[in-house]
Parts: C-alpha cells; sequence; structure tokens
C-alpha cells in the first residue's frame, strides 16, 4: 500500500491509443485518477497526475494510409480530441504526454541504450501468433489456451515470423516471483493478481521490443530498419513524463514523484503492466511502482459492449447523461456504481437513475437543503456561536463521527478504494438526517425557551455539512464548491491538510447561508 505519509503522489492511466475515439472507458479510468489525486493534494500531498495519448504503431499507420494522410497528421488530429473530451470531464491532470514528442521519442532511445549496455536486449527471430488489435505477440502455447483468438477482440490470431530486437525478460523470472511474494498488494485487486501469477508460473519467455514490417514509430538506436515496438514505447511513458530517460535524470524537477503510486489501467493489459514493465525497471536499475490497480470493463444490460449491437456507451451517450443529470452527478456514478474490483459493472440508465435519486438527491441534496433552509428561515442565514456548540446533543459526537469519516476516508484513499472514499462522506450525510430526525430543529424553532438548543444543533449540522463538503469534494468539486459559498464559506482549497478542512472549529461563524438545491429531482421514465 503506498506511504500515506509521503510527501508526493504520482498517478498514472494508461495512455489512450489515438486510433480509437475515447469513450466510456477512457472516461472511466481517467475520472477514477482525478478523484484520487484530488484527495491527495486536499491531503497536502505534492501530486503529478499523468495522461495521455499512444500514436506509435502499425494500426495507425494504415489508418493514415486508408484516410490518405499522414500518421503524424492523423496522430495529431486524434490527440487534440483526446485532449478536448478528457477537458469535458473537469479533469486535474498535470501532463498530457504524446508518444510523438520529442521528449519522449529522445529518451526512449537513451532507455533503450541502457538496456542494451545492461545486456537485456539481444537480436532474434519470432516465430507465432500475432494480436493484430492488441498489437500483441503470444507463444504458442498462449495462443493454443486463447484457441488462437484475441482475448480481447475475439478476432483470430494472426500466424507471424519476424526478425527482432528481444528484451531478456526470461531473466527476471526469480525477481519477479520474489517480488511478488514480498509484495502482495504489488497488484490488485486481488483476482488480478492471482491472475498474473497463474500465467507467471508458465515460465517467462523474452519479448520482441522492436518490429520491421511498418516505419510508423520510434527508430531502435543503432538498428537500421528496426522500430521500437509499440507496447515497449507506451510503458515508457510513465518514466519520459518524468524525464527519467534524460542524460540527468537527477536533474528534471519531476524526477521526486517517482516511483508512481498507482498505474491504474484496465485488466486487458494488465500483462505489460504487472509483468514486462517492472522487469524493464529492474533491467534500468529504477524503483518499481508501488501498486498496478487494474480494474474490470463497463458491460451493458449484461452484455460486452459493442458498436454493432448498439449498446456502446460513446461520446455522444455520455454527453446525453452530462446533459441530463450534470458532470458531477456522471463523475459520481463512474466512482461508486463502476467495475472498480475484479467484476465487471452494468452500465444500465435505470442504475444511473437510481444512483442520482438515492445518493444526490434524496441524501447529499436533501441534507444540505434542510439544514441551510432552517439557517435561512430561523436565523436569517446567520446562526450564532452557542456557548459549548459541540456539547454532545442527543446521540451524536460529531467530532468522533467526523473524525471517523476522515480516517476511512484516508484508508480507502491508500488502497484506491474510491468507492469507499465518496462512502466516507456520504455517511455524514445519512448520519446528518438521522440526527435531525431525533433532534427535531424544525420543532425546537416553536420554543423561544429553546433558542439556544436550536441554534446548537443548527450550527453542529452546518459544521457537518462543512466537513462533508470537503471529503466529496474530489468526486463532485463544482457542487461541493456551491455547497461552501451557501453556508457562507470559503471553497475548498487544495492545500491540506485535509484534517483542517473538516475539523470542527467551534469559532467558526456561519453568516450568509442561503438555501440551496443541488440536484434537482428529475422524472424518469
Amino acid at each position: 500500500m503506498p506511504d500515506q505519509t509521503a510527501a508526493t503522489a504520482y498517478v498514472t492511466t494508461p495512455i489512450y491509443y489515438v486510433n480509437d475515439r475515447p469513450h466510456i472507458g477512457h472516461a472511466y479510468t481517467t475520472t477514477l485518477c482525478d478523484v484520487w489525486a484530488r484527495f491527495m493534494r486536499l491531503s497536502g500531498r505534492d501530486v503529478f497526475f499523468l495522461t495521455g495519448t499512444d500514436e506509435h504503431g502499425v494500426k495507425v499507420e494504415k489508418s493514415a494510409r486508408d484516410r490518405g494522410t499522414t500518421p503524424q497528421a492523423l496522430a495529431d488530429e486524434n490527440a487534440a480530441e483526446f485532449r478536448r473530451v478528457l477537458g469535458l470531464f473537469g479533469l486535474s491532470n498535470d501532463d498530457f504526454i504524446r508518444t510523438t514528442e520529442p521528449r519522449h521519442e529522445r529518451q526512449v532511445q537513451r532507455l533503450l541504450e541502457r538496456l542494451e549496455a545492461a545486456g537485456a536486449v539481444h537480436l532474434g527471430e519470432f516465430e507465432g501468433w500475432y494480436d493484430e488489435g492488441q498489437e500483441e505477440y503470444h507463444t504458442e502455447t498462449r495462443a493454443k489456451e486463447l484457441d488462437y483468438r484475441s482475448p480481447v477482440s475475439g478476432r483470430p490470431l494472426v500466424r507471424a515470423k519476424e526478425s527482432n530486437y528481444y528484451f531478456r525478460l526470461s531473466a527476471f523470472q526469480e525477481r519477479l516471483e520474489r517480488h511478488f511474494d514480498e509484495n502482495p498488494e504489488f497488484v490488485r485487486p486481488a483476482a488480478r493478481r492471482n491472475e498474473v501469477l497463474g500465467r507467471l508460473r508458465e515460465g517467462l519467455q523474452d519479448v520482441p521490443i522492436t518490429r520491421t514490417n511498418f516505419s510508423w514509430g520510434i527508430p531502435m538506436p543503432g538498428a537500421e530498419g528496426h522500430v521500437v515496438y509499440v507496447w515497449i514505447d507506451a510503458l515508457f511513458n510513465y518514466a519520459t513524463a518524468l524525464g527519467l530517460g534524460e542524460e540527468d535524470p537527477t536533474s528534471s524537477e519531476r524526477a521526486k514523484f517517482w516511483p508512481a503510486d498507482f498505474h491504474v489501467i484496465g485488466k486487458e493489459i494488465l500483462w505489460f503492466h504487472a509483468v514486462i514493465w517492472p522487469a524493464l525497471l529492474m533491467a534500468l536499475e529504477l524503483p518499481l511502482p508501488k501498486c498496478i490497480y487494474a480494474h474490470a470493463f463497463w458491460i451493458a444490460e449484461g452484455q460486452k459492449m459493442s458498436k454493432s449491437l448498439g449498446n456502446f456507451v460513446d461520446l455522444e451517450a455520455i454527453g446525453r447523461y452530462h446533459d441530463r443529470y450534470g458532470l458531477d452527478a456522471w463523475r459520481w456514478f463512474m466512482a461508486t456504481r463502476g467495475p472498480l474490483g475484479a467484476s465487471d459493472a452494468d452500465f444500465r440508465e435505470d442504475q444511473f437513475a437510481d444512483a442520482y435519486a438515492t445518493d444526490l438527491v434524496n441524501t447529499v441534496g436533501n441534507g444540505a437543503s434542510r439544514v441551510t433552509a432552517m439557517a435561512e428561515r430561523y436565523f436569517e442565514g446567520s446562526v450564532p456561536r452557542p456557548e459549548d456548540p459541540h456539547r454532545i446533543v442527543g446521540d451524536r459526537d460529531w467530532n468522533a463521527s467526523i473524525a471517523e469519516a476522515l480516517r476511512e476516508a484516508e484508508s480507502a484513499a491508500g488502497r484506491f478504494a474510491i468507492d469507499r472514499m465518496a462512502e466516507a462522506g456520504l455517511s455524514l450525510f445519512r448520519s446528518l438526517d438521522g440526527f435531525i430526525h431525533r433532534t427535531e430543529p424544525f420543532r425546537l424553532a416553536k420554543d423561544p425557551d429553546r433558542r439556544e438548543d436550536l441554534a446548537r444543533i443548527l450550527h453542529q449540522s452546518l459544521e457537518v455539512l462543512f466537513a462533508a463538503s470537503a471529503l466529496l469534494w474530489p468526486l463532485m468539486p463544482d457542487s461541493m464548491d456551491r455547497l461552501r459559498e451557501a453556508l457562507g464559506c470559503a471553497k475548498v482549497t487544495e492545500s491540506g491538510p485535509l484534517a483542517d478542512q473538516v475539523r470542527m472549529d467551534a469559532a467558526r461563524d456561519f453568516d450568509g447561508v442561503r438555501k440551496i438545491a443541488l440536484f434537482p429531482r428529475i422524472e424518469t421514465a
């Protein structure tokens, strides 16, 4: 588990292949990373959040040829689309790396030279099976297990023979096994770890790191006609974005962020990240990432998403949800109902509507509306600080409840349990609802002699909204900033420590409180 006391935090998405338009898979992974990055910044960590595009390979070369353009022009066009679309999701990434950028290409070549100098590369010949869609090689044994079909697309594997430079992956069998033994949370969830270990026991084969049957890639240093295999090229982005492949890596201000806390990926690219990438880092004598987190897939109505079936959640579909429910509602659904664990998650409109109504309208929205409305109605928006404002009222010690919610959120963040982070903040709204029901401030308001008790209850309730808004801000930044404004307080600041932003403060004034309606009720068919 990543060190919660560290000063820095580094999280990455996979870099997205420009041969495909952005869709729900890209939106999901990047939103998860954004939530985690925002939470870490709130906690006072110096955060680096990386995403970007993977722009080399035979598929880009072929697509450009079919369209009558150049691979670079196609990559520029599609990378710009990814930048535009990712911006629509309110993301806070610190960098967007492209594998066609000079900084990346230069460093990849230097890193390959270091691998050669370390004796980790040799020239050989590959003959086996090739997955054209994933641009992945398979041995005869592995291909037979897959019934000679791509495990992702289901398309037939292609028999291939080619002269390549190889990375001596087989030389790292024992070191990788030892690393997995000593770091049981290196790959998560547990089902994904077991998957890797099962395949690892079959024994490792050396893997190609160059290709010769196309030209759209980074030239292999000193090997005319060889271009770097797209997957090796892509994996290095996590290091090149920090300058670790520069002539003097220590001169890079970003070097302090390595190793990554989390590489967050889809389960279909687990082998590259959990086995090949660590072995490359071992050969380069660089520290390994702390965790490879491989989430499952979104499916639709119990079926794999497919454009031919018409159930694919593409940009147009996502746009309709944004328009109807708002961006924060979309982020909430991604974070709380997505395939974060080992199992695929079903994307259904009725489930989206239910999550919106249950969590956001009835719990968050209702709690914020009730408390701010009473503050405005009974105290004209200025709730006085009562004597001993944090005296326990009824059965609720809010200091303890808020402290517990904070501990749960921090623990969840350490495990990349984004859904549990959300639950920690939501639990305060649930508890607040019960607190209002039991203390009945709307009844106390009718008794002039209970004015101080009424103020105490509402002051504590406003403190709960203040704390909960900070815990939920990484998931719904716009809505929680609006809630803070309705409380008459400053917006959430990403300066940390988080404990100071959620702690109840007896001296805090709630002056200028106004009723707020965060999430309008939406009728569904």
